[in-house]
């Protein structure tokens, strides 16, 4: 049977490739934050093209087709308008899912009924290569759905994000893994067998949702980002996997794409939380038997407490104040608070900066989004390794809900689950005005910090919003 690709228009092929080519703008474009707009609207440009020419393609059944995008696309539509930027980390873990499973649908549908798709030979077998690319695909499609579904559910506090050790976890993976890469191998090699027969294919989707599980629930809370990058790279090789099968060069394209960048993002990642690559791809890195979850209190420790009003006089006759932005400070969108706060402070002459860790808000990305909301100038963000040499020479670190990502502990405690996570250097700074909401919590990986009981740290417990505004009214009542 002649393969699809080959009697694809030449037409087809250039809006395909014009379809590439802004993917890749997008990637850049992603890769700093004024040039981010530019590269969502050549994403979705080039997206637009790619699935308007598929259309154009096969319009056979459109109707349902267009069908389905319309409800797909509603449903998109209301989640995008009513979710919440805290809660971005858990979305993107949930579409990364759709994509898996969306790819496992493909590979189940074409090895049921292989000659709609074309990958059959004149004997009514699927070809070999077809097989291949089915077996990979629904092995990473089933991976990353149910990977994606453990993350999500880690993310959104619907699973405790504490580690959970299964037994011999290391020793179940491999030999997973093992029997999924055998088994793939014996189907691919399968080629005289007729469509749709065998249990072969239904065992390595099996095998592919239980390794997905295994792997993702022994990661703790403070690994979480790195693990929805790699998530997001196995949801581009699916969808590339699925791309050969569906005959689909933007599919292919796309996929390789995503699944690259997020590769090379994840590698970034863990070289930013001084991880190793090969652990995240293995699963449980990091994971230690008493690693995650709030550590034992013990005696109640003192700490100084102080008002809007002392953080006011503290900052306002400084000469220099590091800002912090964390997790707190997006559940209680303070980032518009914060920049009044910061330009009150740039007026009277203090030399205002931002300091962002690579993790921060759970997701690479998440707090420059939300300072960039806000229109803090891009020259005043900072990355941690540009910035973390500046904390000793500072007179304020202005902390608002960041715990993990300042803690001390990642660089002493080797018990700790975050232990070897680079960290901002707040302590370091003259005085820390740390923000949090009360002292009983915790950060998100479940470990106490240290800071918030240092002789020059001063805790401003209360809602950030709230406590950023009363600030603000205090800089405004010294005659600003």
């Amino acid at each position: 049977m002649e393969h699809a690709v080959a009697a694809t228009p030449a037409w087809a092929v250039l809006a395909y490739l014009v379809s590439g080519v802004l993917f890749i703008l997008s990637l850049r474009g992603l890769s700093s934050p004024e040039s981010s707009q530019a590269g969502n609207r050549n994403g979705m440009i080039g997206m637009l093209i790619a699935v308007g020419t598929t259309l154009a393609l096969h319009p056979t059944g459109l109707p349902l087709i267009i069908g389905a995008i319309a409800i797909g696309g509603g449903i998109g539509w209301v989640i995008a308008q009513r979710i919440q930027m805290t809660a971005m980390p858990e979305l993107v873990a949930g579409f990364h899912s759709l994509v898996g499973m969306a790819a496992v649908l493909v590979g189940c549908a074409a090895y049921l009924n292989p000659v709609a798709f074309g990958i059959t030979d004149a004997a009514g077998a699927i070809l070999g290569v077809s097989r291949v690319e089915m077996g990979l695909g629904v092995a990473i499609g089933a991976i990353t759905f149910s990977g994606s579904i453990i993350a999500f559910l880690k993310l959104s506090g619907r699973m405790s994000g504490s580690p959970i050790l299964l037994p011999g976890r290391h020793v179940l993976n491999l030999g997973v893994l093992a029997g999924i890469l055998i088994l793939t191998g014996i189907f691919a090699t399968d080629s005289g067998a007729a469509a749709g027969q065998g249990p072969l294919l239904w065992i390595i989707l099996g095998l592919s949702f239980l390794i997905g599980v295994t792997l993702i629930i022994p990661i703790g809370g403070a690994d979480m980002p790195v693990v929805i990058s790699m998530l997001n790279s196995y949801s581009g090789w699916a969808a590339a996997a699925m791309g050969f099968t569906l005959q689909n060069t933007a599919m292919i394209i796309t996929g390789a794409l995503v699944g690259s960048s997020g590769a090379i993002l994840s590698y970034i990642m863990c070289k930013a939380m001084n991880r190793s690559f090969i652990s995240v791809i293995a699963g449980g890195f990091g994971a230690e038997a008493d690693a995650g979850g709030p550590k034992a209190s013990g005696p109640a420790k003192s700490y100084k407490a102080g008002s809007a009003g002392d953080a006011a006089f503290i900052m306002q006759n400084a000469e220099s104040v590091i800002i912090v932005p964390g997790y707190g400070m997006a559940v209680s969108q303070a980032q518009h608070a914060l920049r009044e706060m910061g330009d009150l402070l740039k007026k009277e002459g203090v030399s205002v900066k931002y300091a962002i860790h690579p993790v921060a808000g759970r997701m690479p990305g998440h707090m420059n989004v939300l300072l960039a909301e806000a229109n803090v100038p891009y020259d005043e963000v900072f990355e941690l390794e540009d910035i973390n040499s500046e904390f000793g020479q500072c007179d304020v670190a202005f902390v608002i809900g960041a715990n993990d990502v300042t803690n001390p502990l990642a660089k002493t405690d080797k018990t700790s689950p975050i232990y070897g996570m680079p960290i901002l250097d707040v302590e370091k700074a003259k005085t820390v005005l740390f923000v949090k909401r009360s002292m009983g919590g915790v950060g998100y990986a479940g470990v106490d910090n240290p800071v918030f009981y240092a002789d020059n740290t001063m805790m401003l417990l209360a809602d950030a919003k709230k406590m950023v505004e009363n600030i603000v009214k205090g800089l405004n009542g010294g005659g600003h």
